[in-house]
């Protein structure tokens, strides 16, 4: 039985957390083969079960796990990959995180984004095709207040160009209030995302000397006020790097199942970023970086451990890794993303302002092109959020595994928008052709000529189809 080890508002217990990894060390093969055959039921783990099998050693049980992390992947989500991009408006930042590029004593010009530049920079990311968006800022609550955050949904959700409109806003600022949060949910955000960095206490403070971000209880307690704010969709994740992995895989679930039993629903979305390299972050004196083959089995063991929240994986990642990840578990990827303030435009005029590193540097027609011929389906939907599927009502149509009766042809119908509006005659021709294939595999006759019928609708100028 799982020992509920926080609070009423969320503590993880790091001493418990310790002692199941102590204890799993032990692990037997067949241990590790009875819960992989436990996890079929996507029914989740015990955290002495996760913590075990954050111990496979032996490639065979490696493979077994990828193969049954594949499985849960394709039943709760079949082929579709959601695609995003980020938008930094502001690197204004009173933090000293020893991680982050954005730290307040790296000394550059920072800046903050205009009304006017936000158009710009969105009437870019409308002119590739997105329609779903994650907002990010620094904190500082003199340059970019809660004001200013809401000013800048507003007008992203109101700038259009041509056929181009952002749908959804997911929102990823620091740990605020539950005022502000109620503020954020009246704004129309979708989900609200914030990563705890490390949930290891003693590592946290010393990523986070002599700043807000250092109040790791604050930080911790951030999706209790959002949900009392009205949030139901709220985000999860960790930097990968900073502390020790397994440390912060069972902290998370610890997390996610406080969330469960607190308000009836966990995370909706889980990250999975590394660490990377930044202004001012020397990767060589941090001693728990995260190499790819143990990285791989996070991501697989999180799978399986939380078999209907979404998992999201940036371009910190390069190709290879993504088209791995997308396979076991990976259910959201960002696509031709700039990670600076103003870095749309910049990247427009042959300049890059990242903020750190990235690893896939494709266009988001190059993302959608090789997805396409890997079977995947691309896809911009928001209807969820705009038709109320959100929160506990969204996990309990997921666990029915039924959700791909709306998933499915709404992901094709977007796929399809996105083809008419911005592709040449070749891909345009190249993704009719797969929204047709894969429709003809719906094995409802309603849903299936629902999905065909649209092909149709969208060369006749209608846009936004969906159930």
């Amino acid at each position: 039985m799982n020992r509920m080890r926080f609070e009423e508002n969320m503590k993880i217990d790091r001493d418990y957390v310790l002692s199941l990894i102590e204890g799993a060390k032990d692990t037997t093969d067949e241990e590790i083969d009875r819960i992989l055959e436990k996890a079929k039921d996507k029914k989740g783990l015990d955290h002495s079960e996760i913590a075990a099998l954050l111990e496979i050693t032996r490639e065979d049980q490696a493979q077994k796990l990828f193969e049954i992390a594949g499985k849960i992947k394709r039943d709760v989500y079949g082929n579709r990959v959601v695609l995003f991009a980020p938008l930094y408006i502001s690197d204004y930042c009173v933090n000293n995180c020893v991680y982050c590029g954005y730290k307040c004593k790296n000394k550059f010009k920072r800046r903050r984004l205009t009304m006017d530049e936000i158009r710009k920079e969105v009437e870019i990311l409308e002119q590739m095709g997105h329609k779903r968006l994650a907002l990010e800022a620094g904190e500082d609550p003199v340059n970019c207040p809660i004001d200013y955050v809401l000013e800048s949904i507003k007008t992203i959700y109101d700038t259009y160009e041509k056929n181009g409109v952002i749908r959804r806003i997911n929102v990823n600022i620091a740990a605020t209030t539950v005022e502000n949060y109620r503020k954020l949910k009246e704004a129309q955000i979708g989900t609200y995302i914030l990563f705890q960095e490390s949930y290891d206490e003693e590592v946290y403070r010393k990523m986070h000397p002599n700043c807000i971000k250092g109040d790791y209880d604050y930080h911790t307690t951030a999706f209790d006020r959002a949900m009392e704010g009205g949030i139901d969709d709220v985000g999860a994740g960790v930097l990968f790097g900073l502390a020790d992995p397994k440390f912060e895989v069972l902290s998370l679930m610890l997390h996610n199942q406080h969330l469960e039993k607190k308000f009836g629903v966990g995370f909706h979305t889980i990250s999975v970023p590394r660490l990377r390299p930044a202004e001012g972050v020397n990767l060589e004196t941090f001693p728990n970086l995260v190499d790819d083959e143990m990285f791989k089995k996070i991501v697989a063991i999180i799978r399986l451990a939380v078999p209907y929240t979404g998992m999201i994986l940036s371009t910190r990642e390069d190709e290879e890794m993504r088209k791995f990840l997308l396979e076991y578990g990976i259910s959201q990827v960002s696509a031709g993303s700039c990670t600076g303030v103003g870095g749309y435009e910049e990247a427009a005029n042959g300049r890059n302002i990242d903020q750190f590193e990235k690893a896939d540097e494709r266009t988001p027609i190059e993302v959608i092109t090789d997805l396409i011929d890997n079977g995947y389906i691309p896809s911009y939907c928001t209807a969820c959020y705009r038709t109320g599927r959100t929160g506990e009502k969204f996990m309990s149509i997921a666990k029915s595994e039924k959700i791909h009766y709306m998933c499915k042809p709404n992901a094709l119908t977007t796929l399809m928008e996105y083809a008419v509006d911005y592709g040449d005659e070749e891909f345009l021709k190249k993704a009719e052709k797969f929204v047709r294939d894969q429709a003809f595999t719906i094995d409802r006759e309603d849903i299936r000529e629902f999905t065909i019928s649209n092909i149709q609708k969208l060369k006749d100028g209608q846009r936004d189809l969906y159930i």
